[in-house]
């Protein structure tokens, strides 16, 4: 039904999808978690906010959950390298989402002020390490990660957790901090009360017009001071998985793809259109600010994925050892299966995420949480 190399392709593409899943979906959570004594000011006022993300943020995470599983059958090569590699940042990062259910719990069950704001203080490092941490990770992918494989397939690493946080990196960490924290305002101006959904929003104006500098900037600094990643010789699209069986130069742009698929230039665009449509619309009645917001967090997402490809981690220690589209998937067998399960089961979660959204529907409101609180 489909050649090996158009069902690469769709896997690359089913990947970008869940990755912007999740950023958009979980994103929001961690956001609001961050902003939580910021926006709180009372705990009235914070019970509101977690009220807004704790009948859905374990739903929400199924798209995280889908996205490692994807990049396990579908990637076992990428899968196999990064998570080796990469063990202490994913530890650290599992260690946050840990926290986030940990502190939701405990924080109802303790009456001490001090000991909320511990709990307090766990959720808010939770959001943000998430943030940081996951746009750190895309920042490193674009300068080269220290592993390579030799005749065996056997990887090697030569690299620690704190030689991640190079000055791109921690750019790319800001930019998704800046992104999600403008993406969690903007829902929390959608579904908390009014008197906090003003400080939300003009939070919200702040962090995407923070996210737009910033976006911008490690535009430039990718295109005049990161050198990129190219398939010298011919590309072989539908050969065995074996990333040794090519040649990579490197000296290049990363922006080589935009010029070979023009339409990449759409990404870009919507991300900022997005932020700044978030400057217009957030605050306002309806969904159009969340909406707005969604767009630049998916547009940023893409956007990266479009300069890379059809590189999905570049080795800084072999370039001959980057992993790409062409040279790390699964059998044609395993995408085509995979395909047929996905496109049975995806529709089935956006259908039962949107009915429980609409359930969900409305804001939550202080007098609200007076009552069911027992605050009057």
């Amino acid at each position: 039904m489909f050649d090996y190399d158009v069902l690469r392709v769709i896997w690359w593409a089913l990947i970008g999808v869940l990755l912007a899943g999740f950023a958009i979906m979980d994103g929001f959570d961690f956001g609001v978690a961050a902003l939580l004594r910021v926006l709180g000011r009372t705990e009235e006022e914070r019970i509101v906010l977690l009220e807004t993300i704790e009948p859905t943020w374990e739903g929400n995470q199924v798209w995280f959950i889908l996205g490692g599983g994807a990049v396990f059958a579908a990637w076992p090569l990428l899968y196999a390298a990064s998570f080796s590699g990469l063990y202490v940042a994913m530890f650290v990062l599992l260690l946050a989402f840990i926290v986030r259910p940990v502190g939701f719990n405990f924080r109802e069950k303790v009456e001490n002020p001090r000991s909320k704001l511990i709990w307090d203080s766990g959720l808010i490092a939770s959001g943000v390490i998430v943030m940081l941490v996951c746009g750190v990770a895309f920042g490193n992918l674009f300068l080269g990660l220290p592993f390579r494989f030799d005749g065996d397939l056997r990887m090697s690493w030569d690299g620690s957790f704190f030689a991640l946080f190079r000055p791109f990196a921690l750019l790319g960490g800001l930019v998704s901090l800046s992104m999600l924290t403008a993406h969690g305002a903007t829902w929390a101006a959608m579904k908390a009360d009014h008197s906090i959904a003003v400080r939300a929003a003009n939070i919200a104006r702040i962090a995407s017009a923070l996210h737009v500098v910033l976006y911008v900037l490690a535009g430039i600094w990718l295109a005049y001071g990161i050198p990129g990643y190219a398939i010298s010789g011919p590309v072989v699209t539908d050969a065995v998985s074996n990333p040794m069986f090519k040649q990579v130069a490197i000296g290049g742009s990363w922006f080589a793809s935009y010029l070979i698929h023009p339409w990449f230039w759409a990404a870009p665009v919507i991300a900022i259109v997005g932020a700044l449509g978030v400057q217009i619309f957030v605050g306002r009645r309806g969904f159009a600010g969340f909406g707005c917001s969604a767009l630049a967090v998916g547009g940023t997402i893409a956007s990266a994925g479009f300069a890379l490809f059809p590189f999905l981690m570049p080795s800084a220690l072999d370039p001959v050892s980057s992993l790409t589209v062409w040279d790390a998937s699964s059998s044609r067998g395993t995408l085509l299966t995979m395909l047929f399960v996905t496109a049975v089961f995806m529709p089935v979660i956006i259908l039962y995420t949107a009915w429980v959204y609409r359930v969900m529907r409305g804001r939550v409101t202080l007098e609200h949480v007076r009552k069911s609180h027992g605050m009057y």
